[in-house]
């Protein structure tokens, strides 16, 4: 059974790109925000000495993420009270997986078919101003930029209507996304 959780809107793009400033942002002015996954999963894996890490094990990785972003939806899944803005969706993991050539398990697909989120999402393209590299993002410039292309094109692929939130100040970012939901 699919279900569209029209009050469930996803914010992605490529590593760097200002997302969880954004949903920081969106979070402070009142709204209902769901973190991103992938760093979570990563601090834990380096606490631990894990090797589920993007730049070791990169299929159990993917699983992981894979995992945390349905119970992630699956925590607010029966809120509909408010909107919930969420920092990755479900389908980066499908993207993500087809990046290292994953063979992307028919449990991921059917996650990704089964749990929709609002038709639009918003998509924040690379910014080579404020990109950098840290502990948990390891990713070149040219990663972050291939990144969002295919971030762009699984989104479609996935039926989804991408809108690219222009980059500038998170003021003003906020100010696009709430005039386009």
């Amino acid at each position: 059974m699919n279900t569209r959780k029209n009050n469930f809107y996803v914010i992605t793009g490529g590593p760097g790109v200002g997302k969880t400033t954004l949903i920081d942002a969106l979070k402070s002015k009142g709204y209902s925000t769901v973190a991103e996954d992938a760093r979570s999963i990563i601090k834990q894996q380096i606490l631990k000495r894990g090797d589920a890490l993007p730049w070791k094990n990169k299929d159990l990785y993917a699983l992981l993420l894979l995992n945390a972003s349905v119970k992630s939806y699956h925590a607010i899944s029966n809120k509909n009270d408010s909107i919930y803005f969420f920092d990755r969706g479900i389908v980066d993991t499908i993207c993500y997986a087809e990046m290292i050539n994953f063979k992307i398990p028919t449990e991921m697909l059917q996650n990704a078919k089964t749990h929709k989120y609002n038709s639009t999402v918003f998509i924040l393209p690379p910014w080579a101003q404020i990109y950098t590299t840290d502990d948990e993002r390891k990713q070149s410039w040219e990663e972050a930029l291939y990144t969002f292309e295919i971030m762009k094109k699984t989104y479609f692929d996935n039926g989804y209507n991408v809108i690219e939130v222009p980059i500038g100040a998170v003021d003003l970012r906020v100010d696009f996304i709430l005039k386009h939901i």
